[in-house]
């Protein structure tokens, strides 16, 4: 689908399905959330540099966007949006010593400042939206302290604090959670399991003795985004096979 301007007229319809802001919708675990959505009858707006592979439904518009080069414009989006969730994140791995100023900028930039950014075009429709939802992702190594996870532990440590101080912010108009993922089979994560032997390693060093898959995740989101989790907001959610809360 190419890239269209929303009619606000038809959003602004009771009738009409809600609207949701995906931004990273078009592979991987967001690909996955957008997929939901859809499922779901909803809206999706999702803010990707590639198209998505649900191009064809015409209830998914397609902004074509690198968010750390540009910025979201407001008036690309509903006067009203039910929920927004930012999915770009990425793993850069190795030792203190090989860290530098433009590996360490690049990962806070992506995870850190393009969200704030993007959700401050996405706010006044959010406030106009009722109770909206937010969803942000971190990383269980913020909270169990891995190896070789400097600059990604450090990066999503700041969306995790983020994540408690806009819910505390925005509250009661508009609930911020976050979800924290172990490893999970994605493009992304595709040289950490790109032969069965790897695979095999890494599945044993979680307790439920699997990777995790995009629905695991892309499931907890639906539910954050949902009318069912209305009294939940300023969480950090593990959704890790176990990792971060139990020992073999």
């Amino acid at each position: 689908m190419t890239t269209r301007f929303w009619d606000n007229r038809k959003s602004m319809s009771d009738n009409s399905p809600s609207n949701y802001l995906v931004v990273g919708g078009s592979h991987g675990i967001g690909s996955g959330v957008v997929r939901n959505l859809l499922a779901s009858d909803a809206n999706v707006i999702n803010v990707s540099r590639s198209a998505s592979a649900f191009a064809s439904d015409d209830r998914l518009t397609h902004l074509s966007m690198d968010v750390t080069e540009d910025q979201l414009d407001k008036t690309q989006l509903p006067d009203r949006l039910a929920g927004f969730v930012y999915c770009p994140g990425s793993i850069n791995l190795g030792p203190v010593r090989q860290l530098n100023r433009q590996t360490m900028t690049q990962d806070y930039h992506l995870n850190v400042i393009a969200a704030i950014e993007c959700l401050q075009a996405a706010l006044p429709a959010l406030k106009a939206g009722g109770l909206a939802s937010v969803v942000f992702f971190s990383t269980v190594a913020v909270n169990q302290g891995m190896t070789m996870h400097s600059s990604v532990s450090a990066v999503k440590g700041a969306i995790e604090g983020l994540t408690r101080s806009l819910a505390a912010e925005l509250a009661p108009k508009v609930r911020i959670n976050c979800v924290a993922p172990g490893l999970t089979e994605t493009p992304l994560s595709q040289r950490f399991l790109s032969s069965d032997q790897k695979k095999a390693a890494m599945a044993e060093k979680h307790p439920l003795r699997r990777v995790g898959e995009i629905e695991d995740v892309a499931a907890l989101v639906a539910f954050l985004l949902g009318s069912d989790s209305e009294w939940i907001t300023g969480q950090i959610i593990g959704v890790d096979g176990g990792m971060s809360a139990i020992r073999g």
